[in-house]
């Protein structure tokens, strides 16, 4: 699983989905306190005390993660989990998405995707690709927000597994504190683009 994708960041385009996958399942990040999240990987699935009624945000990018919870050291974020779920659960999310912001071109008036907003199960930003050293990179990763009936599928339908990979943000991160970044390089998760029809995403580019 773990393995370097090295195509060079100048060649990806801005918006494209990467992640960890297989030919039935995509990985995704998230980070919990350990009551959560260690109950999470122990029983696959998420304890009866996670809110269902929350949005939950799911991060296809192990190095954005990495950026979000401070390599697991925050607080309330100790716990890192890679969750594996289903492809198909992860495109429905993404085709009854909306993006996060307004964008005239793509919504027409601000009243219009506000609407839409709040009808959607789920919903898309972009923010700047992360590098072992928690900079920013020049193209996106997605994060993807799923609530009411999305959030309900993810955590009863969708997932496959759940695996705590606290120890190996621990390792990497420490070799890159110790300056031996090709081999924190070697440890992260193999991300390679994810292939979606091209209608799938495109409304949520911007």
């Amino acid at each position: 699983m773990y393995a370097v994708n090295d195509q060079p960041a100048g060649t990806r385009p801005r918006f494209e989905v990467r992640a960890h996958h297989t030919e039935s399942t995509l990985t995704v990040y998230q980070a919990y306190r350990p009551k959560i999240g260690r109950a999470a990987a122990r029983d696959g699935r998420f304890p009866p005390s996670w809110s269902r009624e929350r949005m939950t945000w799911i991060k296809p990018s192990f190095l954005w993660m990495m950026y979000r919870c401070g390599w697991g050291t925050k607080k309330d974020q100790e716990t890192v989990l890679a969750v594996e779920i289903s492809r198909e659960g992860f495109v429905r999310a993404l085709r009854n998405a909306c993006l996060s912001h307004h964008v005239p071109v793509l919504h027409g008036d601000a009243a219009a995707w506000k609407r839409e907003l709040r009808q959607a199960p789920a919903r898309v930003q972009w923010d700047p690709e992360r590098d072992l050293h928690l900079g920013p990179l020049p193209y996106r990763s997605l994060q993807l927000g799923l609530a009411g009936e999305a959030a309900a599928r993810y955590a009863d339908e969708w997932i496959v597994g759940i695996e705590d990979v606290t120890p190996l943000a621990t390792e990497i991160r420490g070799l890159v504190r110790a300056g031996e970044t090709e081999r924190a390089a070697g440890l992260l998760p193999e991300e390679r683009p994810y292939p979606l029809d091209d209608d799938v995403l495109a409304r949520l580019r911007a």
